[in-house]
This record gives C-alpha cells, sequence and structure tokens, in this order.
C-alpha cells in the first residue's frame, strides 16, 4: 500500500447478474479510480449498474446471486475482496461510508434517530455518552434538521422525507470517513437542503481530503458538485472526463440523449386557463399535528402542518404546489384527497364540499379526485396483477369486471405500456414503468382531478422526461386538472401553468409560473430559486440526432 495511492480504484470490475436477467453482467469490466479531494459522478439511467457498483464497493451485493465475477477494488490500495468479513465490517462506517437512495428502509423503525447516530459512535469509538450525544446533536445540526433536540428523540416515521436523508448523511459523516459513496442522496430533498448537503458533502471533502463516488440521474447536482464525470449504459462506461468537459461537450450520442432530457429553467409561454371553471378550490384549510412522544422518547412539539390556505384549481389547468421539505405540500395533498382529515377548511370539487361528505358521498366524489404517489411500488398491491390493480376503482363502483379490465388495456395503450403488461405484476416492471401503471389506476376512474406527489422525483431524468411528457399530453387531450406537489423547480417550470411556493404551512407567494420565476416577489422565492442545483449550467443544444 503506498500513500498516494487513490482512495478507491476499480480495476476491471465485473458484476454477475442471475441466470435469466436481461444480460449476463450488471458491469463489464469498470475501470474507475478516485482520489483524495476528489468528488466523481457516476450517472446513468436505471439498470446501468450504478448502484451495483456501489455495493461491491461495500461488499453489500446479494450474493450468490449477484456477486463481483472479476476485477480488483481497491481501497488505498488495499484488496477490500482480500480482507476477512470481521475486517471489512470493522471499516465500514469509520473509513469506508455509504449514504443510502431511501432512507426509510435503511433506518431502524424501532429506534430513535438519536440511538441510531450513538450506535455508530458507540462502535467505532471509545467516546462516552455525553461526549457522543453532543457530536450527534452537532451532525443533526450541521445537515440542517430544525430543531435538532427534537429530531434527535424522534423515530423515522416521525420526521419528513427530506429530513430523514439528513440523519442518513449526518450518521455517514459522523466520522469523517476517507471514502464516502453516495447513491442518489439528495433525490428526496428539495432544492435549498440539496444545496446545504451538496455544500456539506464538499466541505468535508475538502477538510478531511475525502473522495467522494456520487452516484445520481440529476445533471443539476453532476452541474454542481462534479470534479469529473463517469456515464455508465448497460454495464458499460460509454464515457469519462472532467465535469466541464462531459456536461458541455458531451461526445458519446448516450450522454448527449441524457443531457438532451434534462428540464430547462425557463418556463414555456403561460396558457390563460383562469377563464375556465373551477375544479377543486381549498378554503381556509388548517393542520397542526398534535405533539407526540412520552417518557423514553421525549416530547416532540405540536406542528402546523398548513395555516389558513386556500386556492383554486381550473379545468385543464396544472398548479404547481413547492417549497421545502416540511413546508406542507404532502399534507395538503393528502387533505384534498381526504386521506389525512383538515383540522378546518373545505376542499370543494366541482362545487361539493369532500370534507364535509359523509363516507358514503366520500366514495361517490372520490371518482372525480384521485391521486398518484411518490413511491408507485409502495402503492401497488404487489399479488395483484396490473390488470385488476388498474380496473378495482371501477369494479369496486359497479362496473362488470370484464368491462373494467377491457379498460384497463386501453389505459395501458393510453400510458404507452403495451397491452401485453396487463398480465404481469408490478415487481416486473421498472420505476418509471410502475409510474405509468400509477397514472393508469387514476385514470380508471376518468377523474376531473388528478393530485400528483412527487410523481417523478425518483425517475431517471429520460424517464421523467417521457412522465412529464405523458401527464402534459393527457391533461390536455383528456381536460384534466392537476395538482403537482414537487421540490424540483426545473420540472415545475415546465409542467405547472401557476405555481403556489408554501413555507412554513403558508403560501408566501403565488402566480403565473413563468412571471413568478422571471420575477419573485418573495425572498423565500428568490432563496428557492437561487438553490436550484446546476442554475447556473445550461445544457447544451445538441446537433442533430442524439439518440
Amino acid at each position: 500500500m503506498t500513500s498516494n495511492a487513490p482512495v478507491l480504484e476499480l480495476q476491471g470490475l465485473k458484476i454477475a447478474l442471475p441466470e435469466g436477467a436481461d444480460r449476463p453482467f450488471a458491469l463489464e469490466g469498470l475501470d474507475l479510480t478516485i482520489n483524495a479531494g476528489e468528488i466523481v459522478c457516476l450517472v446513468g439511467e436505471s439498470g446501468s449498474g450504478k448502484s451495483l457498483s456501489a455495493g461491491a464497493v461495500m461488499r453489500l451485493l446479494p450474493e450468490p446471486h449477484v456477486h463481483v465475477a472479476g476485477g480488483k477494488v481497491l481501497f488505498e490500495g488495499q484488496d477490500l475482496y482480500a480482507l476477512s468479513e470481521a475486517e471489512m465490517k470493522a471499516m465500514r462506517g469509520d473509513r469506508i461510508a455509504m449514504i443510502f437512495q431511501e432512507p426509510m428502509t435503511a433506518l431502524n423503525p424501532q429506534k430513535t434517530v438519536g440511538w441510531q447516530i450513538d450506535e455508530v459512535l458507540r462502535l467505532h469509538t471509545g467516546d462516552g455518552r455525553k461526549q457522543r450525544k453532543a457530536r450527534a446533536l452537532e451532525m443533526l445540526e450541521k445537515v440542517h434538521i430544525p430543531d435538532p433536540a427534537s429530531a434527535y428523540n424522534a423515530y423515522p416515521h416521525q420526521i419528513s422525507g427530506g429530513q430523514r436523508q439528513r440523519v442518513m448523511i449526518a450518521m455517514s459523516l459522523v466520522l469523517s470517513p476517507r471514502l464516502i459513496i453516495a447513491d442518489e442522496p439528495t433525490t428526496a430533498l428539495d432544492v435549498t437542503t440539496q444545496l446545504q448537503i451538496l455544500k456539506l458533502i464538499r466541505e468535508l471533502q475538502e477538510d478531511q481530503g475525502s473522495g467522494v463516488l456520487f452516484i445520481t440521474h440529476d445533471f443539476g447536482v453532476v452541474a454542481e458538485i462534479a470534479d469529473r464525470v463517469a456515464v455508465l449504459r448497460q454495464g458499460e462506461m460509454v464515457e469519462q472526463g472532467p465535469a466541464d468537459e462531459v456536461l458541455n461537450r458531451p461526445s458519446h450520442p448516450y450522454t448527449q440523449a441524457l443531457i438532451a432530457a434534462v428540464p430547462d429553467l425557463t418556463p414555456p409561454e403561460p396558457k390563460n386557463t383562469l377563464d375556465a371553471p373551477v375544479v377543486l378550490r381549498g378554503e381556509s384549510l388548517n393542520k397542526t399535528f398534535a405533539a407526540r412522544g412520552g417518557l423514553l422518547s421525549g416530547r416532540r412539539k405540536a406542528t402546523i402542518a398548513v395555516k389558513d390556505l386556500s386556492f383554486d384549481l381550473h379545468k385543464g389547468e396544472t398548479l404547481g404546489v413547492v417549497g421545502e421539505s416540511g413546508s406542507g405540500k404532502t399534507t395538503v395533498s393528502r387533505i384534498v384527497t381526504r386521506l389525512l382529515e383538515a383540522n378546518s377548511g373545505a376542499v370543494e370539487v366541482n362545487g361539493r364540499d369532500l370534507l364535509a361528505a359523509s363516507h358514503r358521498e366520500l366514495r361517490d366524489m372520490r371518482r372525480d379526485i384521485q391521486m398518484v404517489f411518490q413511491d408507485p411500488m409502495a402503492s401497488l398491491n404487489p399479488r395483484k396483477r396490473v390488470v385488476d390493480i388498474i380496473a378495482q376503482g371501477p369494479v369496486v363502483h359497479g362496473t362488470p369486471a370484464a368491462q373494467a379490465r377491457e379498460r384497463a388495456r386501453e389505459l395501458l395503450e393510453m400510458v404507452e405500456l403495451s397491452p401485453a403488461a396487463a398480465d404481469r405484476f408490478p415487481h416486473e416492471f421498472s420505476g418509471g414503468q410502475r409510474q405509468r401503471i400509477g397514472i393508469a389506476r387514476a385514470l380508471a376512474m376518468d377523474p376531473k382531478v388528478i393530485v400528483a406527489d412527487e410523481p417523478v422525483s425518483a425517475l431517471d431524468v429520460s424517464v421523467q422526461a417521457q412522465v412529464l411528457k405523458l401527464l402534459a399530453d393527457l391533461r390536455n387531450r383528456l381536460s384534466l386538472s392537476l395538482l403537482f406537489v414537487t421540490h424540483d423547480l426545473r420540472v415545475a417550470a415546465q409542467l405547472c401553468d401557476r405555481i403556489i411556493v408554501m413555507q412554513h404551512g403558508e403560501i408566501v407567494e403565488a402566480g403565473v409560473t413563468a412571471n413568478v420565476f422571471a420575477d419573485p416577489q418573495s425572498a423565500y422565492t428568490r432563496k428557492l430559486l437561487a438553490s436550484i442545483p446546476g442554475r447556473d449550467w445550461t445544457p447544451p443544444v445538441i446537433q442533430g440526432d442524439a439518440a
């Protein structure tokens, strides 16, 4: 082992997939080097082998079905696959740390946030309890969690998705590791938190000389943080080089196609929807979550999630709801679909108050308002075939089963999936395809309004572009109205006719999207727009056919 060895070096790494997979190898001879004080972004679509390369470095592949079949993984010159399991376990979390994409599956739901950060310190340091708690609170503050003391005593389900991701990052960075592997760590975060986390990772990398392998599909993040970029396609590296070169002068058609799919920050010309009838109206909505906790977990304060909020959604319009994690966006989406009861206020769907409806009336009114969820896998029944998932709503409302299934097959074509997909199960589809199934299920009820809660946040840029185009086409073709909740302002710029900006449960600014982006009136909106990763990077216009 030499003192000037790269922090990480992958030499001809091959990862074998199980029999029956779409290809024999997830990675075919990957060569990649990460030096001290360097951030390398690994980019590619779902299935390109990005996350499996991270799993190989951590020795966390689902062996024996998926395993390293060739090549070397060297950490500071040392072959990680020559270590015993005990030696590797001691290295994980201490010298090599990983920030996982989905914090809810990586955090223990039965342990408080404080206990889980403390565990890392307890296993790898000789510090006493008071020192460990002080260090944990310091890290929670460093990753910009509001009220760190309250979050320390909370369980993962008691904090927002963005806050859970920040907890994961705090756990990973608390020991200042030499190598940080970040697998889509900012996908679920709002723009201001994204920027804070990117700055935090950059600061640690500069202070400690850490090397960072940063896996992402967000080219704005790449533009913000990368020193070098490597592009994977179906297990093969098609391009790598300095960030400026790859982002602004991509040479491979695949890289060009990915960059061409990045949403533009300049909204299109607005269309006038305010003369159309109002199909959804929220009036003076309020929601407070009561104080929680007890003797063992500590007391957590009551939270005002939505405060005196009102809005109108017109026929054929897309109204965006944007704001930081904890601003109340998702709470609004759940109140207007009555998946969550408001403390007060009214939600009118075609003039009828949804919140005052009886259970029988509510079932009838739900024909008119349907929801597309952020995580399609969690919202689709894994034991049912797709055709039955889509047909279920109409069947419950009295449509004959055969007719509902026929309609389900038509809807699959409408969302650009093969009718042959009808007889498969959700796990047999990619994330983007599952989201299309979720959209088809919502359309099966012939709704007037679709409420979409972060429906494209976890998708690759190319798939995201396809789903956004699909939603826009369906809106125009079916005269749908969309209430579109998103933290991605690039997405809001391209899809939303008007936006409302939320902070601490209140609307701080509302207006035509193009006007708000061009001349924001609120200091908070200006802060959001200034925080968009890669805001100063303009994707190059690719001449000719990039595909």
